[in-house]
Order: structure tokens, then sequence, then C-alpha cells
């Protein structure tokens, strides 16, 4: 990774002073985010839907660990070059050692939700229990305790809307910026009014969650800077995309015994060097293996 001479959180505080919102892109590892940098994404993020479905083929339920997270964290931040946020679920119960883990991995920032720890269900799912504003605001305060580098965001997500309220959430976000909150990850909204809710409402930048098929409409970048939005969140749109197509693949192998079908849908070998900024001619590049003959075996 280049050295920008700033650090992540700093260069991440810029990329949004840059561009609003600031389209966050979902990068389940390392490969993706440089494909995102290639695509002209100034930051990406790492979901910790992405870390356990991709990584350990699990559901998102509190079934990875913080040091899970924090490998595909390192991973992805040292590829890219682009600063990085990372989904910290309820904070593993230590949300200090979160900051410390997550900064020594080269992340930019991390959020934390107000779910509880034993029931973390993925954000757009009923069935949802949070902890109460004192103990989120207590893993916030936690949080920004634990920093090294003043510009690491720490993030604060709640998942209020959908099970107190428009009003309550509001309130848990105001409180949770009180508590040291950076910005406010506003979980499953169903409106753009309940956006400009959030966004007239807190003094701090509002993270908007369009993940698909879940609660909240695919707002354009136009409809979200109107209602005051700062962040437009992509976490997983790129691995249902690819999974899509990793299964027509798959399918299309054993129906018909060939790929020959699908070349013209592939990233070809040129394309995958470019993007890794390999040239296999260049300096040091390694020679072609002797021919079987030149061995003295068969041709």
């Amino acid at each position: 990774m280049a050295n920008h001479g700033t650090s992540p959180g700093l260069r991440l505080r810029q990329a949004l002073a840059v561009e609003r919102p600031l389209q966050l892109a979902g990068a389940i590892n390392a490969y993706s985010a440089m494909l995102a940098a290639q695509a002209g994404f100034r930051a990406v993020y790492l979901s910790g839907a992405g870390v356990a479905n991709a990584s350990f083929g699990k559901p998102d339920t509190g079934v990875t660990t913080l040091a899970d997270v924090c490998e595909d964290a390192r991973r992805v931040a040292g590829a890219s070059g682009l600063p990085l946020l990372v989904d910290a679920d309820t904070g593993f119960g230590d949300a200090a050692t979160c900051v410390e883990a997550l900064e020594e991995a080269g992340a930019a920032g991390l959020q934390i939700e107000d779910q509880v720890d034993h029931a973390k269900r993925c954000g757009h799912l009923a069935g949802k229990e949070l902890v109460s504003v004192k103990m989120m605001g207590e893993r916030v305060h936690a949080a920004q305790s634990a920093k090294r580098d003043a510009s690491f965001i720490v993030m604060a997500r709640t998942d209020a809307v959908s099970v107190e309220g428009i009003d309550a959430a509001v309130a848990r976000a105001q409180r949770y910026v009180e508590a040291g909150a950076d910005m406010i990850f506003a979980e499953a909204l169903g409106s753009l009014d309940e956006v400009r809710r959030f966004t007239e409402a807190v003094a701090v930048p509002v993270l908007v969650n369009l993940t698909e098929f879940g609660r909240t409409p695919l707002f354009t970048l136009e409809a979200l800077r109107d209602a005051g939005a700062a962040i437009a969140l992509y976490p997983l749109t790129a691995f249902r995309a690819m999974s899509a197509a990793a299964m027509d693949v798959y399918h299309t192998l054993r129906s018909e015994g060939t790929q020959a079908s699908l070349l013209e849908r592939m990233q070809s070998r040129q394309e995958l060097y470019r993007t890794l900024g390999y040239d296999p001619h260049g300096p040091g590049a390694p020679t072609a293996p002797p021919s079987p003959t030149t061995q003295g075996g068969a041709p």
C-alpha cells in the first residue's frame, strides 16, 4: 500500500469532505477492495455479515470474533490504499480493545451498534434486542478513550428505528453523540423523512445503509444529498452480485461440461494483472519452465 503520509482516519475524513454523500463500497476481501479503488471509490467498508458469510460460511448472528474481523480488515486495508471503515458489531464485549486492535490492523474507523451481545442480528431482520442508552453510551465512551489516533472514527449505530420507533432512535443518536460518537449509523430507515429526522437532529455526519432486500429503499445519491445524509453505504452489493455470478458459472459447468460460453463474462488474465499491478514480462519475472523435450521426457 502506498504511503499517503496521513493516518487512515484522517484520509476517511478528507474523503468525506470532498464527496457528499460519500459512497462507501463494501469489500469482502483484499481483491474486492482493489477493484473498488480501480472504479474510483474513495473509501471501503468491511461488513460483519461479509466476514461471517464469505470467510466462514456462517450467518450474521455474532458467530465471528474480533480476531476474525481484524484478519480480514488487515488484508483489505493493506491492499487497496483506501481508508477502511469496519463493522465491529456490538464491540465483542470490549469496545476499547476493538479500537486498539482495528487501529493496529490499519482501519480508519469502526462502527459499533446498540444491540445486545448474545442476540445480535442483521439490522434488517425482526427480533432485534437493544441495550440501554446508558450501556451504549459506555461503549462509545470506551471506544473514544482508547483511540491513539485522534482521527480514528468511532461511529455509533442505532437499530432502534425498527424496535422503538423513529423518535426514540433519534433521541438515542443524540445521546450517543454526547457520549463521543464521531458519526451516526442510522440503520433500517424506511423513508427519506426518517433520514431527515436524523440529519436535522444530530450535529455529526449520518450514514444511511442501502443494503439490498432490506427495509431501506434504494435511495439515489441526489435524494440522500437533499436529505442531508453524509455517507451512502453499499455493504454487500458486490458480494451479492459475485455470488450470483458464481452460482451461474457452477451450474453452467455442470450442465454444459465446458466454460466456453462463459468467457465473455469473465475478467481476463490481463485485467487481473492490471488490477494487481503485475507485469509478467517485467524485470524479475519468472522464466518459462523448460519443455519436457529439453529434459529428455516425452513431448
